[in-house]
């Protein structure tokens, strides 16, 4: 039976194919991207001085190359090459080449793309078990997080999957997110009546809901021009994704909230995964599994860097906030998150074991 997501993965190959013919792409693995035929033994010059294997794996990504995740992609290619000895490597497709999160969430599970970076909402609507990590307010730290993330206590959340087409290899976090818009948040009171853009799930519009504010749906790429139309009254984001989208020219007021260290998946067509050899497949999960360490260190970097420059360059105005009242506005709807399921009570109490 030919599904909705079919003709989606259908559609937007086509697409792709138009828009890399248009760019003239010679790119193997751009080829492949646009003729929907999953990977492809690339004929590709070395970009960069990076290593392009016998297959190529496209990997969509909505940010810039330059985003940590990005490039903590590319840096993860080269070691699965090296794991691999050059039977594999991952060409990254940022600023929604490859389409929007939710397309190619959709992509990676009928095999069209073979890999992308993907925010933990989009996979929670596949299982709702995914919204306790990415729950607001469940994180002590960033380096808690951290620990979590590479403890292996997420593993069999993330084989949970694989029957929907699509298996997590890692999970990343560009860091806390906070409120901003045109006027500062410092509580709960102040949020009353705000439309603040969140995620596409049911779960961070009843976060932004439960904080105080009025949790509105929405694509990344439509944000800014949502803020500036008055569509939107704020929006909630990390500090990089802030800084890179240039959000601060319609929101200059970021306030510190620190509600959420919402993950993002890296996640590969489970068909794909399972066509490697044995070896191949151990290879690629090593790697992806030390990639989260890069990423952290990299996100951790960039982050000191915009906040200064938000604060001398772009006349950002950033705001400390005192989070314990919206802890408390949250602290019954964490509970619920963390007692779903058996699954969830079991990754919360994990969660609470790494502090």
């Amino acid at each position: 039976m030919f599904s909705k997501k079919s003709a989606l993965a259908t559609l937007l190959a086509g697409t792709m194919a138009l828009s890399l013919a248009a760019c003239g792409s010679s790119n193997a693995a751009g080829s492949a991207a646009a003729s929907g035929s999953g990977a492809t033994a690339s004929s590709a010059a070395a970009t960069d001085g990076a290593k392009i294997g016998q297959t190529v794996l496209k990997c969509s990504f909505n940010q810039s190359i330059d985003n940590p995740e990005a490039q903590t992609v590319v840096e993860l290619s080269d070691k699965l090459y090296d794991a691999t000895e050059g039977r594999y490597s991952i060409e990254v497709y940022p600023n929604e080449q490859l389409g929007p999160q939710k397309e190619s969430l959709e992509l990676v599970e009928t095999g069209a793309v073979e890999m992308a970076v993907v925010a933990n909402s989009l996979v929670e609507n596949v299982n709702s078990d995914f919204a306790i990590i990415g729950c607001p307010y469940v994180y002590d730290s960033v380096d808690h997080q951290q620990k979590v993330f590479q403890s292996g206590a997420l593993d069999e959340l993330y084989a949970t999957t694989e029957s929907s087409g699509f298996t997590v290899l890692a999970a990343y976090s560009l860091g806390p997110r906070c409120v901003y818009g045109k006027k500062p948040v410092t509580s709960p009171a102040d949020l009353a009546g705000m439309k603040i853009r969140v995620m596409q799930s049911d779960t961070m519009v009843q976060m932004m809901n439960n904080m105080g504010g009025v949790g509105t749906p929405m694509g990344q790429g439509d944000v800014y021009s949502a803020i500036q139309a008055g569509t939107l009254d704020g929006a909630e984001n990390n500090i990089i994704t802030y800084t890179d989208l240039k959000q601060y020219e319609v929101a200059p007021y970021f306030s510190e909230t620190n509600h959420l260290m919402i993950p993002d998946e890296l996640i590969i067509n489970t068909n794909l995964l399972k066509g490697m050899s044995e070896a191949d497949q151990k290879a690629l999960k090593e790697v992806a599994t030390e990639s989260v360490n890069t990423m952290f260190t990299l996100s951790a970097q960039l982050r000191d860097e915009y906040y200064a420059k938000c604060e001398n360059e772009l006349g950002v105005t950033i705001t400390k906030v005192d989070i314990a009242p919206f802890q408390e506005n949250l602290k019954d709807f964490i509970q619920e998150v963390a007692n779903r399921s058996d699954m969830t009570k079991a990754i919360y109490t994990a969660i609470q074991e790494q502090r």
